[in-house]
């Protein structure tokens, strides 16, 4: 079982009110911290902004979102607010971060948190990757939202309107910020990492908009349809797919392990090219993190049966994968050499010890024996012989041939 956890925070924000917040924090120690922004008049606990900084936990990043000023559980008024209040309330919340964690490295923003984040970016100075969903290009776009409420809020200087079945009261005020929003500028000045989701459907803000953030943005940034996705994002496979990506993308610019397995390791933990650095996480009994090779971060752990956390594979299980991963690339290696038509491999692999005396055709009489027990699955048009000549090239794999192989570890202690 994962130990993630979520922790609620306050701090102040920009217009000196309390903002209520909460710090999505990963199993182990986190690789990197992100800031969320959720969308126009909505909160920090939407599926959405919920949903993705708790996947962006399984991959080592800690995400802080938080409900801006007026809004969710803040304290002072909405009427107050505006789009350049909204930045600064995302600086405030680097500011804490910084001051009690560590700065962001990557914002997020979905709708016109998005537009936020775009502005902010410039603010903070550690950033260094930028991700949007469904945002606008321009956050006066937001204004259709309350086109029957304009002539009054131009005669008495504000009015009531009703979003998504709550009341909200918009100034003038607000709409003059947005109107004088340079967003394109500072699109273009970014000069940081930009990833760009936006779904081809969004009947709220249309797909136009991503390009002309891209268009807009420099190098390096990428675009990721989220096919049939609502604006909202209210699907949980929509949002668990945009975690996944998001972290996938950002651990090129975080110095972050691309994750396998749900960790990410901090950089004194990576291991250099060729080698493999295996480390307590500091949970449990026996949760360890795992760096193989400076590429990909990974996680091991006892099952809960042997006191341990179950938040990763055990080591015999380890074993088994490299060994299975080993046989299935051998195989395929030796099907494309000799042409043969074989569409697929699986192997299924389950490790067990026995008594000796247990098993005819072990050298060993005595005491207790390792076995493997392997079964090889091949899929294709191919004769009985071929298969049975694709079993007897499974034994030669290399890490086969390792395990029967006399092996030497030479162990010292690190200077």
């Amino acid at each position: 079982m994962s130990s993630a956890r979520s922790e609620k925070v306050a701090f102040p924000g920009a217009l000196g009110h309390d903002l209520a917040a909460r710090l999505d924090l990963p199993a182990g120690p986190p690789a990197a911290f992100a800031l969320f922004a959720h969308c126009f008049t909505c909160s920090k606990d939407t599926f959405a902004a919920s949903r993705i900084s708790r996947g962006l936990t399984g991959h080592g990043i800690a995400v802080l979102r938080f409900d801006f000023t007026g809004l969710g559980s803040s304290d002072g008024e909405f009427a107050n607010t505006d789009f350049t209040s909204n930045v600064a309330d995302l600086v405030a919340a680097a500011d804490f971060l910084r001051r009690e964690f560590q700065a962001p490295s990557l914002l997020i923003g979905h709708s016109l948190g998005g537009a936020a984040v775009l502005a902010a970016a410039a603010r903070i100075g550690e950033v260094k990757a930028v991700a949007t969903l469904n945002a606008p290009a321009d956050p006066a776009h937001v204004a259709h939202n309350f086109d029957c409420a304009l002539d009054e809020i131009a005669a008495k200087g504000s009015a009531e309107v009703n979003l998504g079945g709550r009341p909200f009261v918009i100034r003038q005020e607000f709409l003059d910020d947005i109107a004088g929003q340079k967003m394109r500028d500072a699109i273009h000045g970014l000069r940081r990492a930009l990833l760009i989701f936006h779904a081809p459907r969004d009947r709220q803000v249309s797909v136009d908009n991503a390009a002309t953030i891209f268009t807009a943005a420099m190098h390096p940034k990428s675009f990721v349809s989220l096919d049939d996705a609502d604006h909202l994002l209210t699907r949980r496979e929509d949002a668990a797919y945009a975690a996944d990506v998001i972290a996938a993308w950002a651990s090129r610019y975080l110095g972050v392990a691309a994750c396998g397995g749900g960790a990410a390791l901090p950089p004194e933990l990576k291991a250099e090219t060729g080698s493999v650095v295996v480390a307590e996480s500091g949970e449990g009994n026996y949760a360890n993190l795992v760096s193989v090779g400076g590429k990909f971060a990974l996680r091991a752990d006892e099952p809960v049966e042997h006191k341990g956390m179950d938040s990763g594979p055990s080591p015999y299980d380890y074993l088994l994968a490299g060994l299975g991963a080993c046989t299935s690339m051998t195989l395929r290696m030796y099907a494309d050499l000799k042409k043969l038509p074989l569409r697929r491999v699986a192997v299924t692999l389950a490790h067990r010890k026995i008594h000796a005396d247990d098993c005819a055709d072990c050298e060993t009489k005595t005491g207790k024996i390792d076995v493997i027990d392997r079964v090889v699955e091949v899929d294709g048009d191919l004769t009985d012989a071929q298969r049975r000549r694709l079993l007897e090239i499974a034994d030669r794999c290399p890490v086969h041939r390792t395990l029967h192989a006399e092996v030497k570890v030479r162990s010292r202690l690190a200077e």
